[in-house]
């Protein structure tokens, strides 16, 4: 963002870097939003409440976690309209991540594909952000999203997890528990059978323990991949409210490459987001409803780059919705968009066996 509109500020971030593009842009953001100058990038915002997981959403559409991972643009953030934003993933400790390059555009898609690697300054680092950031108090609503160190070998990740949930849990409207992430080596795993019951049986007593401490009982999410068969989807949706987990992100980034073969960069590793995600996405989204029932909570991601897509997301049976990839090819008149769209779509009323608003 700038002081320039964002269709012509877009040119000059896309003629950097992604990643100098992407640390620029926050940069601006965290400098700017004290001063006169946040104008550039704020947006009204579009009345929408949905009560879900216990928790009023002011509106239907969020940020999703990757963009601000370590807490620093909460405000500016939010003052594009949405109704949440989600930060991080943060690890226990400060990491740097994959090396470098390791942000791809691919413009012909809508698209990129990263391979950052939970890069972020560690979970001290973070809760003082969070606990600067005045977003809260104007009703809407913060997730925290939690991961493992990359170092941490993966029979020892349950640790980061409780760790990191023992951290953020005092200033969490939600917690995001991150087992989807394809850059940090094996974490997909903790979405297989045993795996997935231990670490999520782990949580939920920690999370017993932490609500008596702290006298309020935090709603916990589990953010997924897309590059799931329908079997290990319900296998998910089982584990899910076996453990009382409160809700589900679908969908994380994909390792898949058929929607970009023999474009620029389609060959590089890491997760592919962005227009390409839409339709695994949505297509796991409407197995979940169709495994969880009518009301169990889902959060709705990938591909979103337009008010349809949005409303796309509602109809494949989430509740509410959130963008990342959209927010770099179209800028912050994106939220306003879908916002506003899904306002008319108005409440969507699901009965058992008919996931589809």
């Amino acid at each position: 963002m700038s002081l320039l509109p964002y269709p012509l500020a877009r040119p000059l971030l896309f003629s950097l870097d992604p990643e100098a593009a992407h640390d620029l842009t926050l940069g601006t953001l965290a400098r700017l939003h004290a001063t006169p100058l946040r104008w550039a990038y704020c947006n009204g915002f579009v009345e929408d409440p949905v009560d879900l997981a216990g928790l009023r959403f002011p509106n239907r559409v969020g940020l999703a976690a990757g963009l601000d991972k370590n807490a620093r643009c909460i405000d500016a953030l939010g003052a594009m309209g949405f109704g949440f934003v989600e930060v991080g993933t943060v690890t226990p400790k400060a990491q740097p991540g994959n090396p470098k390059p390791r942000m791809f555009r691919l413009p012909e898609a809508n698209a990129l594909i990263n391979r950052l690697g939970f890069n972020n300054d560690g979970l001290d680092a973070f809760l003082a952000n969070v606990r600067r950031a005045d977003f809260r108090t104007s009703g809407r609503l913060l997730g925290l999203n939690i991961g493992k160190n990359a170092a941490t070998p993966i029979e020892r990740a349950t640790d980061d997890y409780l760790a990191c949930l023992e951290g953020v849990y005092p200033h969490a409207d939600y917690v995001t528990v991150n087992i989807s992430s394809p850059n940090t080596q094996n974490l997909r795993a903790l979405q297989s059978d045993a795996a997935l019951d231990g670490l999520l049986s782990a949580i939920a007593a920690r999370r017993a323990q932490l609500a008596e401490r702290h006298g309020r009982r935090v709603p916990l999410f589990v953010k997924i991949a897309p590059d799931l068969d329908e079997t290990q989807v319900r296998f998910i949706a089982d584990a899910l409210q076996r453990h009382g987990m409160d809700g589900v992100v679908a969908t994380n980034t994909t390792i898949g490459r058929d929607a970009v073969q023999g474009l620029p960069h389609a060959r590089e590793t890491g997760g592919l987001s962005g227009a390409p995600v839409l339709a695994p996405s949505n297509l796991v989204i409407a197995q979940l409803r169709a495994a969880l029932g009518p009301r169990f909570p889902i959060i709705g991601v990938g591909g979103i780059l337009s008010a349809e897509d949005a409303v796309s997301k509602i109809r494949a049976g989430a509740d509410v919705v959130q963008i990342y990839t959209g927010l770099i090819y179209r800028g912050p008149a994106l939220v306003d968009e879908a916002a506003r769209a899904l306002q008319r779509l108005g409440p969507v009323v699901r009965t058992a066996g008919s996931p589809s608003a």
